[in-house]
């Protein structure tokens, strides 16, 4: 996840805030089963506020072989002490989240450590001088997932896309339908919740229209 992706975009799947580890797993599946996918966050929110560890850990337990056996990362969103105990691949921090360099620390070179840079040139740049793998910036649609304090545009996407070699992930009410100027932008790497767990034919129907979005974007 750590390569830019010169030409294709790819998916980055982020669960819904709580859910049944068990019938989750089987949404995964199917997501994954129906095309490529890069990642997914373990987004788990009690209101506000992270969910307990325990939460974490048992959803860990479940989605994780899924994850491996498709070649998915799975990140941990906000909790790099938990990323490190539960075996995941990885951590998304935000700007209130743990530190950069603290998250580095704990998850050592090997690991992914992406940063929330809201619609910032300047900490998307602090953040890839810092050594993060990856930049996010958004939302970019209306959510219902969070409450989004930044409105981002796709010039930043292609902004970024054009000077530096690091992935950007584009984040924030994303669906098959609003994605394609994110494409042609040059997102790496499209964040999406609702877009696909909400989806009326289900994931695997969600997985596949993004990706005949990705593959036809059209011309801007």
């Amino acid at each position: 996840m750590s390569s830019k992706q010169a030409t294709t975009t790819r998916l980055y799947l982020i669960t819904p805030p709580v859910l049944d580890p068990a019938a989750f797993a089987e949404q995964l599946k199917a997501a994954c089963g129906a095309g490529d996918v890069a990642c997914l966050q373990l987004r788990l929110k009690d209101g506000e506020a992270p969910a307990a560890d325990n939460a974490f850990r048992r959803a860990a337990e479940a989605v994780l072989p899924i994850c491996h056996e498709h070649d998915v990362a799975l990140l941990i969103n906000d909790r790099p002490d938990l990323a490190v105990k539960l075996g995941a691949d990885g951590v998304h921090i935000g700007q209130q989240d743990t530190p950069y360099e603290e998250a580095r620390r704990l998850l050592g070179p090997d690991r992914i450590v992406g940063v929330t840079c809201h619609n910032s040139r300047h900490l998307a740049m602090e953040a890839a001088e810092a050594g993060a793998d990856y930049v996010a910036f958004g939302a970019f649609f209306p959510t219902s997932t969070k409450q989004p304090k930044f409105q981002a545009e796709p010039d930043l996407v292609a902004w970024w896309h054009d000077l530096m070699e690091i992935p950007c992930v584009a984040i924030g009410g994303i669906t098959a339908e609003n994605c394609p100027p994110l494409v042609r932008a040059g997102a790496d790497f499209l964040a999406v919740s609702a877009g696909i767990w909400q989806h009326p034919g289900g994931p695997a129907a969600a997985v596949q229209a993004f990706h005949q979005a990705i593959a036809n974007p059209g011309l801007g």
